[in-house]
């Protein structure tokens, strides 16, 4: 229900125009969302002091009436201009005070109700799990100095990462799936196991319209996994209230978090993402959304800031559009999605088991 519909219905309410079924429905509402209580009681105060000026008002034209009668007729005398304003001030003095005072709160309601229904700006509403780094852990650097004879080999900043999130592979040679907006600020990148091994790697492809980026490892320390234990089909999806689990790195460690599908399109009806209610937090952001049966349904993305546990999830389909689109612009690129789930009949902490190494910390510099 919109905040207009919600004034509307307000509105009737005050003046005893709902439906017996309508009226159980609101009184139970205004019990249950103290906003909506709020709302009913500042516009049955607003409703009071506008009779009350306007009872006051007529009262006061009756007034001039009667007097403007009995000057005609002569029972009383006209006063002197000057003699006449005292006379209308002193007598007038503290009803002039009332009505200025009801316009002014008048004032100040109206203008609370306006803000109150104004919407809020979009950009508002919707925060990137993107999460920011500002020091590193003591156990990443005893992992660089136990790294220290292959040096060398690899290319692993010195400074603290600024930021990061999650990614997770798509191809077991070193692949990895993350949201562009983690990564679009990084002049470099690396990522982390959940061992704590930092590995360096690249940026291959970024689409901010579709906010998906793929990421190579460039590490003689990686081992390639011969076979992904989950799935990326195009057509995957979940139904309604089917649940769902995510893993990823809002802390130093991976975190394990589950819910449900609540709407098959995102915010205001994003045809590329969809609604899960889960808990996520910045960090989360890039992490894979896996159904019952082992599929990647989608990347976790963001999340709606002006409601408790609505997150976004970019559709897996747009996995397979981006690497369709990595391949148009490189030949070369052999990127082969996992078409089969390993891990449908296992239960949820054997499935966490095998996907947990195939989810990866991503760190921008």
């Amino acid at each position: 229900m919109t905040e207009i519909h919600l004034l509307e219905m307000v509105e009737r309410y005050l003046q005893g125009e709902l439906s017996e079924e309508e009226l159980l429905s609101f009184e139970e509402m205004r019990k249950t969302h103290p906003d909506i209580d709020q709302m009913a009681v500042k516009h049955r105060l607003f409703i009071d002091q506008v009779e009350r000026f306007e009872k006051d008002r007529e009262y006061r034209s009756m007034l001039q009436d009667v007097h403007h009668k009995l000057s005609e007729e002569g029972k009383i005398s006209p006063l002197e201009k000057s003699n006449r304003l005292v006379y209308l001030w002193g007598r007038y003095k503290k009803t002039i005070a009332v009505a200025a005072s009801i316009a002014g709160i008048t004032a100040l309601i109206t203008s609370g109700m306006i803000t109150s229904i104004t919407p809020k700006r979009e950009k508002a509403q919707i925060e990137n799990l993107g999460r920011k780094i500002d020091l590193l852990e003591k156990s990443q650097y005893h992992t660089r100095r136990e790294l220290s004879d292959v040096k060398n080999k690899i290319e692993i900043p010195a400074i603290p990462a600024k930021f990061g999130g999650t990614s997770f592979l798509i191809d077991g040679k070193g692949f990895l799936v993350t949201n562009a907006h983690v990564v679009n600020k990084a002049e470099k990148i690396t990522v982390q196991n959940t061992s704590g091994v930092e590995l360096a790697a690249e940026i291959i492809y970024s689409d901010d319209s579709l906010d998906v980026a793929i990421l190579k490892i460039n590490d003689s320390l990686f081992k390639p996994i011969k076979s992904l234990p989950y799935s990326i089909n195009k057509k995957a999806s979940a139904d309604l209230a089917e649940p769902i689990f995510t893993l990823g790195f809002p802390r130093d460690e991976i975190v394990y978090g589950e819910g449900y599908l609540s709407a098959k399109t995102g915010f205001k009806g994003d045809t590329l993402t969809c609604q899960i209610s889960i808990s996520a937090n910045p960090g989360n952001s890039g992490g894979p959304v896996v159904n019952k049966d082992g599929q990647v349904i989608g990347i976790l993305s963001t999340r709606q800031t002006t409601a408790e546990g609505v997150v976004f999830a970019i559709k897996s389909e747009n996995i397979y559009n981006a690497v369709s689109s990595l391949k148009k612009e490189n030949n070369a690129t052999d990127i082969k999605l996992p078409t089969t789930s390993t891990i449908n009949k296992l239960e949820r902490t054997q499935q966490v088991k095998k996907i947990e190494e195939c989810v990866f910390m991503v760190k921008g510099y």
